[in-house]
């Protein structure tokens, strides 16, 4: 099951206390909260992420795009930029598919899950939060619930 996150609002509530960064990119415990939420999630089995991304795009697609060189200690030949070299490389645990879309600066939550849906497969329910905020909800429960309901839509917390 795939889990799409909305990572593309300007955050203006939190821009005066961090200007560089997108609110789901500032780090908690040296890592973004995005990859908090993201963590979260794959406890509970989601290794497929689809990520609506707008305001300050870059700085979520350098994370991803580079991930693995963050995670290791590296020699780069500036004469071959092709040559790198990994030492003692630590993979990460993580065993995630993240796609990385552009749905606009200025697009409102419905159309930027509207901008995701190619990406998303037709033939299965699909998980939607914010990348700004951290909870501590039984998602498994949350799917139970939606599934045995057999609504289009579940809003978090319903019981």
């Amino acid at each position: 099951m795939q889990v799409v996150i909305l990572c593309g609002g300007m955050g203006t509530r939190i821009r005066d206390h961090h200007e560089t960064l997108p609110k789901p990119m500032i780090p908690i415990g040296g890592k973004p909260i995005l990859w908090h939420i993201m963590k979260y999630y794959a406890h509970f089995g989601f290794q497929e992420f689809v990520l609506c991304l707008g305001y300050k795009r870059e700085a979520f697609v350098d994370f991803f795009l580079h991930y693995r060189y963050h995670h290791s200690d590296l020699t780069i030949d500036l004469g071959d930029p092709e040559a790198i070299q990994f030492h003692n490389r630590q993979e990460p645990s993580e065993n995630w598919r993240v796609t990385l879309v552009d749905t606009g600066n200025d697009t409102m939550t419905g159309g930027r899950i509207k901008r995701v849906l190619p990406y998303v497969r037709d033939d299965e329910v699909f998980a939607l939060t914010y990348g700004d905020g951290l909870g501590d909800m039984d998602i498994a429960a949350q799917l139970s619930f939606h599934r045995a309901h057999g609504r289009r839509a579940t809003r978090s917390g319903a019981r």
